[in-house]
């Protein structure tokens, strides 16, 4: 890592580490859209293998939108934060060709647990799409070491 890497702000690197070694950005097509401290934002295109056989979006391809948001915003202070629980409550489908949005924001931070709220919303109505919960275990680590 060069110096202007390591200058840059700790949610940028988590950002940019977490975007190129997380394979299921690139298996959803999904991409990063905004990020900053205790907050992500997630953006996909529904496809026709996000389909299920109700030709709607998989529930699990939501969940693991709303989950990429939720991990990029609870570890963006540069701690390693793992997922001890997360639901998700789905209100309406999604459909081939729907570009969504998952928008994570912190709600509550602690010493050792954080909470978060993601919205999926299509992005063409703003219709509320699903509503996930999630609460991480923020260990005493950080995520990059000295000198990486």
């Amino acid at each position: 890592m060069n110096s202007s890497e390591r200058d840059a702000p700790i949610w940028q690197r988590v950002r940019d580490y977490l975007y190129e070694n997380d394979k299921l950005f690139s298996f959803l097509g999904a991409e990063v859209r905004a990020m900053g401290l205790g907050y992500a934002e997630v953006s996909m295109v529904v496809k026709p293998e996000h389909l299920n056989a109700a030709q709607v979006c998989q529930g699990g391809v939501l969940f693991t939108l709303a989950d990429l948001a939720f991990a990029l915003a609870s570890n963006s202070y540069g701690t390693l934060a793992l997922a001890m629980k997360a639901t998700i409550t789905y209100v309406k489908p999604a459909y081939e060709g729907d570009s969504l949005i998952a928008q994570a924001s912190e709600f509550s931070r602690g010493k050792r647990t954080a909470s978060y709220h993601v919205v999926i919303t299509k992005e063409a109505t703003q219709e509320r799409i699903a509503f996930f919960e999630g609460l991480v275990y923020r260990f005493d680590e950080p995520i990059f070491k000295e000198g990486v």
